[in-house]
């Protein structure tokens, strides 16, 4: 068994704390989230283990399933899989057995009794707090109504109103479904100006920014560019190009930063 991508397997220890981008990104890859908890381990011999990082060491584990958190593929009473795990500050394999992890994995076709970690973070530590954490984004994520995945900004246009310092600006964005996403940011005299996304054929001056830490503000505040591209600008004046960039900008800063302690998957 392996990683995907021929990837190394996932740290299992000394892990930092997964954030919201983190867990989303893993549950976004993942085919199945398993709760388990390891009955044995054996360690790979390097010569086996193309791809091991420094200072870790890659580990065959099996584990007995706690509980299918997601994902519908037949899975045995107990599953095997590779993970790589850092040494201890003794240069030491740690043990593992009795601990209790989170899986975001793969089926292995054929085999209900092994599992093909997503990345290099996908096996975390289970805590009944992680699990709690983890599963409105499970939820968000199966729903009919899911925000698609964003890949980018397809146009922007922004448009003056009938009185001095009055505009609308709509950014129509790509998404990996094909499925419309867009933003729409009104500014009017005297009022702060709004802005709100909507992920349906109607864009509605009515749309609200997400919450942060939900799925819609996850699709847009880790995918988005952080700028508007100039070839994606079709206003027609200088002065309207430059409100549809600034109008942008506003959105990014509102939306804040994406903090992740893992790289993306």
């Amino acid at each position: 068994m392996a990683l995907a991508g021929g990837a190394a397997a996932a740290p299992a220890t000394s892990a930092p704390a997964a954030t919201y981008a983190d867990l989303a990104d893993l549950a976004d890859a993942a085919d199945l989230v398993v709760h388990v908890r390891v009955a044995r381990q054996a360690q790979v011999p390097a010569e086996r283990a193309p791809g091991l990082a420094p200072g870790h060491a890659r580990l065959y584990i099996e584990a007995q399933t706690k509980a299918l958190i997601a994902g519908a593929a037949p899975l045995g009473e107990s599953v095997s899989y590779l993970a790589d795990v850092p040494l201890d500050a003794k240069g030491k394999v740690p043990k593992l057995k009795k601990r209790e992890f989170l899986l975001f994995s793969r089926a292995v076709p054929g085999k209900p009794d092994q599992l093909q970690l997503v990345g290099t973070h996908a096996q975390l530590p289970h805590t009944p707090a992680a699990e709690a954490r983890l599963r409105p984004i499970l939820s968000a994520l199966a729903g009919a109504d899911a925000p698609p995945a964003i890949t980018g900004v397809r146009d922007a246009l922004a448009v003056p109103g009938t009185l001095a310092g009055e505009s609308e600006t709509q950014v129509f964005l790509s998404t990996a479904t094909g499925d419309p996403a867009a933003l729409t940011i009104v500014r009017r005299p005297g009022m702060a100006p709004s802005w709100g996304v909507s992920f349906s054929e109607i864009v509605d001056q009515s749309a609200r920014p997400p919450v942060r830490e939900t799925l819609a503000w996850y699709r847009l505040a880790c995918f988005l560019p952080a700028t508007l591209p100039a070839r994606a600008n079709l206003s027609s004046d200088s002065a309207s190009r430059a409100q549809a960039a600034d109008d942008y900008a506003l959105v990014m800063r509102e939306l804040g930063p994406c903090p992740r302690a893992f790289a993306a998957q």
